[in-house]
């Protein structure tokens, strides 16, 4: 995919860091003046609200300098810990760079538990006014609705990825249409189990987390409504964790000898599959799961998985920092940027 050349020109409100350097104050400074906080002095409250207007001025006249080389800073927030699909953003990342430095930008990965909301919320917070656009995949929790939505009053452009937030001040989501995965994980299942009845399992990282909880909603819909003989047992939360996902894999396992199906959801897969494999339950039961990784890869291979929704992540790594980019100059479309699509993986069409 060949993403256009984009010309920087400053579109939003200064950055914090660019307010601190014009009036000579520290960036905790700047913080305080603009949420109204005490401890600013009367003579240092003024220096700010005037560096604060001389760069509105520039920005509406055009004055303002042209930013350098490297000038716009972008950064990914993502999830701490094993995750093979985070780590293909990594490196998705990492291959944009050559085209990152064309436009005159770099990007930044940093990490949180993703499962902490005070954490997470922490860690957002930490890069206010620090970076031009701010991408974030995180738990919707209103700690991290809160922290997102002062970031973005400050002037920061933020995307979310792969899951949304449900923060209004929040620019773009890049992802799937997760309720449509849900069913499609359904309909999947559902013909893999082409006759049976009886018990299906779900395996997900956290209801928190709103791509889960829309594909969990999707599925549950498709399921009642067309495959009633499938009865579906309470979701076990794993935090997309393996260690943790394996032992609840393998209670449900021995619990439920009739299982007919799994769902999983998010992430934690190499896990699921080792509890499977432990338990002769793989073939036997029906699996479908999400993200094409080596883990995934091999449980289609040697058929413990039914199939795999896939999404790339490297359409997304693009079409992210795109985004950002083009609202930081002030394109106001992207008529190329297509939409994130749903893939489906089986042992037969594997790349």
């Amino acid at each position: 995919m060949t993403a256009p050349a984009l010309t920087p020109r400053p579109d939003l409100p200064a950055r914090l860091h660019d307010v601190a350097r014009e009036a000579g104050v520290s960036l905790a400074t700047v913080d305080r003046v603009l949420n109204q906080r005490p401890g600013v002095s009367a003579r240092t409250l003024a220096r700010v609200q005037e560096a604060l207007h001389r760069l509105a001025v520039q920005a509406d006249t055009g004055s303002a300098p042209q930013p350098r080389a490297g000038s716009w800073l972008l950064c990914f927030l993502l999830p701490a810990g094993q995750n093979s699909f985070v780590e293909q953003l990594r490196e998705a990342l990492h291959a944009l760079t050559p085209w990152l430095a064309e436009q005159h930008a770099r990007v930044d990965v940093r990490t949180t538990d993703a499962f902490a909301p005070a954490a997470a919320s922490a860690a957002v917070k930490r890069l206010r006014g620090q970076y031009d656009a701010v991408v974030l995949m995180l738990e919707d929790h209103p700690l991290v609705r809160d922290a997102v939505e002062r970031m973005a009053r400050d002037g920061t452009c933020v995307i979310t990825l792969v899951s949304d937030i449900a923060a209004r001040a929040r620019n773009h989501f890049v992802g799937i249409d997760n309720h449509a995965a849900g069913r499609t994980a359904a309909a999947l299942l559902a013909r893999s189990l082409t006759g049976r009845s009886g018990p299906v399992g779900v395996v997900m990282g956290s209801q928190a987390l709103h791509d889960h909880a829309q594909r969990l909603q999707g599925f549950r819909e498709l399921m009642a409504a067309e495959h009633p003989r499938l009865a579906l047992l309470p979701p076990l939360a794993c935090q997309d964790r393996p260690e943790s996902a394996q032992p609840l894999v393998a209670r449900l396992l021995a619990e439920r000898p009739d299982l007919a199906g799994l769902y999983s959801i998010g992430a934690g897969n190499d896990g699921i599959h080792a509890a499977l494999r432990a338990s002769g339950a793989a073939g036997r039961v029906a699996w479908v799961c999400h993200e094409l990784t080596p883990h995934t890869r091999a449980a289609l291979l040697d058929g413990t998985a039914s199939a795999v929704i896939g999404q790339s992540a490297a359409q997304e790594a693009l079409t992210a920092c795109r985004l950002a980019l083009a609202r930081l100059t002030r394109q106001r479309s992207l008529a190329d940027t297509t939409p994130i699509r749903i893939e489906i993986y089986l042992k037969d069409n594997l790349p």
